[in-house]
């Protein structure tokens, strides 16, 4: 893609890790936080996000010179919601560089770019596209309550063979809804349960 370098996106923060969360859990990633989110989880732990003119605006091509100089060997562009944004020149940038590219979306917009991950997280407060089903590697529901898991097991549903599942309590609630969690999963074994690992680490 030509003068891939000079496309610009709204930044909230980027940082090096280890990813917390699903099929990745305990790999060292590179996560660059885009602004901007139309979705407006109640229980959102980066509300900050919301307001796309909020964030300064970064090069691509700076953004993949810091994926490159972090060693990380995945990252992971998540939000807000990421897909808000065209990120066929982002990707391409980290791909050219050798770097995965995994993204975070609650598929609520076409997804644009070339992705190695997709997580599927979908929310009640605003309907996924139909497009995302054929495109998700993962689906992680976050479970507020005893609805999420018959919601979530609606979703898988719809996925193709393969797809990895996963139930993951939210945070703040993790210790009413992990009980009932396990027990579901427990009578449900195509399911996993996914925590998140780099909060109990003290990482972000």
């Amino acid at each position: 893609m030509e003068n891939w370098r000079d496309c610009t996106y709204p930044v909230m923060e980027r940082f090096l890790t280890v990813q917390g969360e699903g099929a990745y859990t305990g790999a060292a990633a590179w996560f660059i936080r885009l602004g901007g989110c139309d979705v407006g989880c109640a229980w959102c732990d980066v509300k900050e996000s919301w307001d796309v003119d909020a964030h300064p605006r970064v090069e691509a091509g700076a953004l993949v010179d810091e994926a490159v100089a972090s060693g990380a060997p995945i990252c992971v562009i998540t939000g807000g919601e990421p897909a808000m944004h065209d990120l066929v020149a982002l990707t391409a940038g980290l791909q050219d560089a050798g770097i995965r590219t995994h993204i975070e979306t609650s598929g609520t917009h076409p997804l644009t770019g070339a992705w190695d991950w997709v997580t599927f997280s979908p929310k009640r407060f605003k309907a996924p596209l139909d497009g995302i089903y054929t495109r998700t590697d993962e689906l992680k529901v976050i479970v507020v309550n005893r609805k999420d898991l018959e919601w979530g097991q609606a979703h898988a549903g719809k996925m193709s063979k393969g797809v990895r599942l996963y139930f993951q309590p939210e945070w703040d609630r993790r210790d009413q809804v992990l009980t009932y969690t396990v027990e579901y999963v427990q009578a449900h074994p195509e399911w996993r349960i996914s925590l998140q690992t780099h909060k109990y680490l003290g990482l972000p």
